[in-house]
């Protein structure tokens, strides 16, 4: 309705003039509007406040004015729209009109260039005149130095057109210096050529040393290259970030929410399904059916969020990724970066391997489709096994079979178990849940599987009663000490990167990377995408259930930790409990989500055709702060230091972890 119009904008052709000059003001209201006042017999009418005389309006559009500046005194005036309805009038736009006597082109007296150091004295020529109708008309001049030296005032305090620049600060160049007309809001005013503002340039010119002066130097660290393969980095990250468990938890809480399918809303397929299973639990809550939909569940989420062909750049930092390619960065800007880098739809080492593995072939896409390497030419799921392996260490799945076996009223081997004592009633509300996990155990992969994946990927092995003796046939021995030695490299090539006196070294890093990189590529078969998809979502489940309230009411740990994932509390609790290792939970979960992104990095980069030390240096510093989180949670967790300049330390880690269990209980 008419009646709620509160304000309008009124806009002018020009806001300063010259007396005599005229100013076209034209009321923002649209055609609907003005049909509504005129339907309920209104007007409005355009006027100068304080003059009880309209300004005329044209005939053709009500909405438009001119008014003619023909006043006796220089000043700011104020124009009016006046809405009048009902007998009642009410103002419901305004804007200022600055009346001037004369007003020239503007000019700025500025020098072609000047000695650092120098004290100019900047003024105004033209614009309004004469200068002391400014205040009168409500305006200023406004300078502007782009931040170079320090304004001064002027000689004349009372001048309203000069100032005094100090160039001491200022650097040498060429700099610009702005003048502009603003009214009391500081507001840039128009005139009836645009805009009252102009520029001027000068150059800054170094002065001369003299004996006495002193010169200061300052040593900076050699700028960063930047490389094609950064933006690649970024995908990790946002990947890797995708499928934490805190953003897991918020999934499964989504899908339990019946009324709320926007979470797979890409998806219309998988909504459907989802949505219909959860209808369906709710009228009938016994049995498997809770957990069966918990691991269709955890399978969507993995599909939607762990990269693969539908990888996309998505919730970074943005402030942490600029720091890390050392200028802004926008994710318009990242993902441009990495279609550039994804020249033909996969990544360069894929590419790499598809045509060595294919080179007499003419149609690879061919042979893709035929099931060879089918699901990993596009970009691959972004999922490392080293993941999983550093929260087994961790207890995390030890935790929730311990747990099993008391839902079960199984005393644990042994003849202390703690749980046994525990009333199992917090857990009630859970046992649909665990019911189902217990019942789908011959489902999940066992230690053992998981263990032989472990040592074929990384040599790495796995050390306790439930561990069977292996026998690999194909095991990564030299890997741990490759990967020790890159980080041991790492931690020297950042503290020569902080002395600013030396050029740090990068082909050490080099060389490196591509001795891990070969290792890696090695494992890449049997199991190698299949059996990391498989623990990281059978982990996802256990972190959530262990992450429960009711298994906090359960174990009932401390809470005043802070804990980076609400599972790990329970986990360090259960630690407590059973006489495990007291290594806190939260270094291996560190050692767990930066050691996949570093080796992701190192994986799918195409470091074999890399001769340039720049790319290691630009690897390392971009990684610096996961890899030093590395480095330390790794000495947390074994008591080995990496950074020891004097020997690098390969030993299996499950082994420095049986040395401290036992130097724990022999306290």
């Amino acid at each position: 309705m008419v009646r709620k119009i509160q304000s309008v904008e009124l806009q002018l052709s020009a806001n300063v003039v010259m007396k005599g000059e005229s100013v076209v003001l034209t009321a923002n209201l649209s055609d609907l509007e003005l049909e509504q006042i005129a339907a309920q017999g209104g007007s409005f009418r355009f006027m100068l406040e304080g003059d009880p005389d309209p300004i005329p309006q044209s005939e053709t559009d009500p909405r438009t004015a001119t008014w003619e500046a023909d006043v006796d005194n220089a000043g700011a005036y104020r124009a009016l729209v006046v809405l009048d309805l009902d007998g009642k009038e009410q103002t419901i736009g305004r804007a200022r009109i600055h009346v001037v006597t004369r007003m020239p082109a503007l000019k700025l007296d500025l020098p072609e260039s000047v000695e650092e150091g120098t004290v100019l004295d900047l003024s105004v020529i033209g614009g309004p005149q004469p200068q002391a109708t400014l205040p009168a008309a409500g305006l200023r001049y406004e300078w502007d130095t782009d931040k170079q030296g320090t304004l001064l005032p002027p000689e004349d305090e009372k001048s309203l057109t000069a100032i005094r620049w100090d160039t001491t600060d200022a650097t040498s160049g060429v700099h610009s210096v702005t003048v502009r007309l603003v009214d009391e809001q500081g507001r840039t005013v128009d005139g009836a050529k645009g805009p009252m503002t102009v520029t001027g340039l000068t150059r800054v010119k170094p002065s001369a040393l003299n004996k006495s002066d002193v010169l200061r130097v300052a040593l900076q660290r050699p700028s960063s290259v930047r490389t094609r393969d950064q933006a690649f980095w970024s995908l990790i990250r946002s990947c890797t970030a995708q499928v934490g468990a805190s953003r897991y938890a918020d999934f499964i809480e989504r899908v339990l929410a019946p009324d709320d399918a926007s979470f797979v809303g890409r998806r219309p397929v998988i909504a459907r399904r989802l949505s219909r299973d959860v209808r369906d639990l709710t009228t009938f809550t016994y049995g498997v059916g809770a957990y069966e939909m918990l691991k269709t569940a955890t399978q969507v989420f993995l599909l939607l969020e762990s990269g693969g062909c539908h990888a996309e750049i998505k919730d970074l930092d943005l402030d942490d990724e600029s720091a890390r390619f050392g200028e802004p960065v926008t994710l318009a800007d990242l993902r441009q970066r990495l279609g550039q880098y994804l020249t033909s739809g996969h990544i360069p080492y894929i590419d790499r391997v598809l045509h060595n593995a294919f080179s007499g072939e003419r149609e690879i896409t061919g042979l893709q489709r035929n099931g060879v390497l089918a699901s990993r030419v596009q970009v691959p799921c972004l999922l490392e096994l080293i993941w999983s392996y550093w929260h087994e260490e961790g207890m995390l799945v030890q935790s929730i079979n311990a747990i099993a076996r008391r839902f079960q009223n199984i005393r644990a081997p042994g003849g202390r178990d703690p749980l046994a004592h525990l009333e199992i009633d917090p857990l009630r509300p859970l046992s649909n849940l665990l019911w189902g996990y217990i019942q789908d155990e011959k489902n999940l992969l066992t230690v053992k599987r998981r263990a032989y994946e472990y040592d074929h990927q990384y040599g790495l092995s796995l050390y306790g009663k439930a561990v069977p003796v292996l026998r690999p046939a194909d095991s990564r021995s030299k890997f741990l000490e490759a990967f020790h030695h890159l980080l041991h490299r790492c931690s020297l090539f950042y503290k020569e990167d902080n002395d600013t006196t030396v050029i740090a070294d990068g082909f050490a890093l080099l060389n490196a990377l591509k001795e891990v990189h070969l290792l890696l590529a090695e494992g890449a078969s049997n199991q190698f995408g299949d059996l990391p998809w498989t623990a990281r979502g059978e982990m996802l489940i256990q972190q959530w259930l262990m992450s429960r309230p009711e298994m906090r009411d359960f174990l009932q740990g401390r809470r005043m930790v802070p804990y980076r994932e609400p599972w790990m509390a329970q986990v360090d609790t259960m630690k407590a409990l059973q006489g495990w290792t007291d290594i806190p939970v939260t270094h291996f979960r560190d050692l767990g989500v930066y050691g996949e992104q570093i080796l992701l990095t190192i994986r799918y980069g195409d470091w074999i055709d890399i001769n340039n030390e720049d790319d290691a240096k630009n690897w390392a510093r971009s990684w610096r702060p996961e890899i030093q989180s590395y480095l330390h949670a790794y000495r947390a967790v074994t008591g080995m230091d990496l950074t020891n300049p004097d020997t690098v330390d390969h030993t299996l880690p499950a082994i420095h972890l049986q040395k401290r269990l036992a130097m724990q209980r022999a306290r």
